[in-house]
């Protein structure tokens, strides 16, 4: 969470971008290349970035309507490597060679489209205006185009938020829209992260901005530790607040501030000579943490505060893991995609002695192969075409002192595998660029969907690295073979439920979802009980409120029950020995087996007769 740097000033940011461009070879007449993605990498890209997009597009553009609706401006949401995700209002000012650029999938990184106002702010790593004659291609100037980067709770830039459009607005009003919507898209994900779990500060300088995006936002454990804040935060009171303690920065113990009426504001003196206007929100939900328990039970009533492991598989698992992770065993984690892996994984990090320390979570096949090796280990300054100006120390050395969990290491590329196993024996990371070592105190939890051991056998995977990183092999059991579905639904309800939604479920849902085969798992539940809760507004969740694809999914288990029933059948049919005991059983009585079995009395005669009945 460190504090932003300096911002750079306008004329430095258009004369720096040029001169990079010029680096990339580019000249004024060059066309822009946006590149291009297949069909099924445009639905991967979707995919890993589902929830920003869908966090934009529902809980942050719909506050801004009025203010698009009177602007002939498109806006486009782009990924960290500067690719479009999607678009919103309208295109018609978009030249018709130009609308390539547009779709998703498509990139405006500086080496392939020049200055522009997405790929200028991932560069810079600030927002920036870029007006029609600033664009470096003259291909581009029939628009001018403000952008803001996103950052996530760990202040990792996500995303780059894009206001575009061919009128001549005054760059304030752009540039100000665009900081203030991706101000509310960090805000939102913060809270999305942390609100049901956590304590939550809302402050500033006003009491009429309180409800402000612009006002600071904290959050705290029962402790005062600071687990998050956004930059807003940091900027009203102007240090850091990386593994701060609350108490440091406001006069008063943190008693006195739990001791505040939620929805009541207050006021607190900061370290310095400001005072702020404050409102505190308590958790929506206990905080959910691995119960120390020495062998697995059963769960009770009490256990429904802690879904995840009141199944007896999850709490074996739990209880071992806790045990060897605290004596640095490394622990791979299997299960199917949506299981719950990274959630797991947490709660052990909460729950272990590196609590306070960065946890710190990469999904290997979520970044681009090529980049990979660069997000793992970091890179100094102008080690490759693209690279940061700034460089970057790496996930790894971000996680140092804590938990590095390596999601999905199955899709990590051999070349990097064997990086990795390096890091692991000499226990330092050596930055691409760089031939200094940097020391790291890590503990590693890995977690893959497929079996690691026959990617070791087909050559996709290093077997030394393998026995490296499995030290305890855990698996998760997927959604439909859990004990504790009712715990879970309970606790996801009440975990995404406004307050005042408290009719729950109607009997009848409840029963579909322990039929359910959940194919997306804890993921799947999740999604099917937020559009519930979104169309039942106050009402009891009934199978009305249940979205389309959840059905879908019955219905093929239905399918495939009865088409297990019919080969079943015809297995019966073909068997002597078995027609005859079913025989038997019925007395004799024709009607009564046909009937059992699901045929015809002519069709029974018939195969009866065949097998010399």
């Amino acid at each position: 969470m460190a504090t932003p740097g300096a911002s750079l000033a306008h004329d430095t940011i258009i004369q720096d971008s040029w001169a990079r461009c010029r680096q990339f070879g580019l000249d004024h007449q060059s066309r822009p290349a946006f590149g291009g993605l297949a069909q099924h990498q445009v639905s991967q890209l979707l995919e890993r970035h589902h929830s920003l997009v869908q966090t934009t597009h529902q809980q942050v553009l719909p506050f801004y309507e009025n203010i698009l609706s009177n602007s002939n401006c498109l806006i486009l949401l782009a990924d960290q490597q500067g690719q479009v995700l999607n678009s919103w209002g309208t295109k018609r000012f978009v030249e018709a060679d130009q609308q390539m650029g547009f779709v998703a999938g498509a990139s405006w990184l500086e080496q392939g489209v020049g200055t522009n106002a997405i790929g200028t702010a991932l560069a810079c790593e600030q927002a920036v205006h870029i007006e029609h004659d600033e664009h470096f291609l003259k291909a581009n100037r029939f628009m001018t185009g403000s952008a803001a980067p996103i950052f996530d709770a760990s202040r990792r830039m996500i995303a780059v938020l894009d206001v575009s459009s061919d009128s001549f607005l005054p760059p304030s009003h752009t540039l100000g829209m665009v900081k203030m919507m991706s101000q509310t898209i960090e805000n939102r994900l913060i809270l999305d992260q942390f609100q049901h779990s956590h304590f939550q500060l809302t402050f500033n300088t006003g009491l009429n901005n309180l409800d402000s995006q612009w006002a600071g936002l904290l959050v705290f454990d029962e402790t005062g530790r600071i687990l998050c804040a956004n930059r807003r935060a940091d900027t009203l009171l102007g240090v850091s607040l990386l593994q701060a303690n609350i108490e440091n920065l406001f006069k008063a113990p943190i008693t006195h501030l739990l001791d505040q009426s939620e929805g009541q504001p207050f006021a607190l003196q900061a370290s310095g000579h400001n005072r702020f206007h404050c409102l505190l929100k308590r958790p929506k939900a206990p905080v959910l943490k691995l119960r120390p328990v020495p062998t697995p039970k059963k769960p009770d009533a009490k256990d429904v505060g802690t879904p995840g492991f009141g199944d007896e598989k999850v709490a074996k698992a739990a209880s071992q893991a806790q045990r060897l992770l605290e004596k640095n065993v490394p622990l791979l984690i299997l299960g199917e995609t949506g299981a719950g892996k990274e959630v797991f994984v947490k709660a052990l990090h909460r729950a272990s002695s590196r609590a306070a320390q960065p946890f710190i979570a990469v999904n290997c096949a979520a970044i681009p192969s090529e980049l990979v090796e660069a997000e793992l280990f970091g890179y100094e300054k102008g080690a490759f075409t693209g690279a940061h100006h700034k460089g970057s120390i790496g996930l790894i050395r971000k996680a140092d002192k804590g938990t590095l969990f390596l999601d999905e290491i199955g899709d990590m590329p051999l070349p990097v595998q064997a990086r990795l196993l390096r890091v692991l024996q000499e226990r330092c990371v050596q930055p691409l660029g760089s031939s200094e070592l940097f020391p790291v105190d890590i503990r590693i939890i890995s977690a893959t969907h497929c079996s690691l051991r026959e990617q070791v056998q087909s050559g996709r995977f290093r077997q030394d690295l393998y026995y490296r990183i499995s030290g305890l092999n855990l698996e998760l059991p997927p959604l439909r073979e859990r004990t504790d579905k009712v715990a879970l639904v309970q606790a996801i309800w009440e975990q995404h439920r406004e307050p005042q939604q408290t009719a729950g479920f109607e009997p009848s849902v409840l029963a579909l979802f322990e039929r359910h085969p959940w194919p997306g798992n804890l993921r799947q539940l999740s999604n099917v009980i937020q559009v519930a809760l979104a169309l039942a507004d106050d009402q009891p969740i009934s199978t009305e409120h249940l979205p389309e694809d959840f059905f879908a999914d019955l219905e093929l288990e239905s399918d495939s029950d009865e088409a297990q029933t019919a080969f079943n059948r015809k297995a019966v049919l073909n068997t002597p020995e078995e027609l005859s005991e079913l025989l038997q059983a019925a007395g004799g009585n024709i009607s009564q087996l046909a009937k059992r079995l699901g045929v015809s009395r002519n069709t029974l005669y018939k195969r009866l007769r065949e097998q010399g009945f």
